[in-house]
């Protein structure tokens, strides 16, 4: 019987290598869930902008084309603004050209979102 020859089990170098490996294939994932769920927060607030937007839109059709005009910037739940422009005879005689805005920030940036829609008499 020989003693020390027992050449089974790993290492302390391959048990190195395969933690490094193992700890930069983690850091690839992780990376990718922050793209993602940064990308999904995004989504989130176009979707509630464009909400905001259309609604208004859907609003301002339910009012007397003669009561139509701008509205001075109101701030809705607290993150988002929302404005809009009524612009008379455009594109044709008897039509208002409505262009609502809604603005928000996200990590100091400013971005928005503008729907328009043509009202006629």
């Amino acid at each position: 019987m020989r003693v020390g020859s027992d050449c089974s089990g790993f290492t302390i170098m391959e048990i190195l290598v395969a933690i490094f490996i193992i700890v930069i294939a983690l850091t690839g994932v992780i990376a990718v869930t922050c793209t993602v769920i940064n990308g999904n927060a995004f989504s989130k607030e176009l979707t509630t902008a464009t909400a905001l937007a259309q609604d208004t839109i859907e609003d301002l059709k339910n009012q007397p084309y003669t009561a139509l005009a701008d509205g001075k910037p109101e701030t809705v739940s607290s993150s988002y603004t929302r404005s809009w422009k009524v612009k008379t005879d455009l594109p044709g005689t008897g039509m208002k050209t409505v262009e609502v805005n809604v603005a928000w920030m996200r990590y100091g940036q400013r971005h928005d979102v503008t729907l328009s829609t043509i009202i006629a008499q």
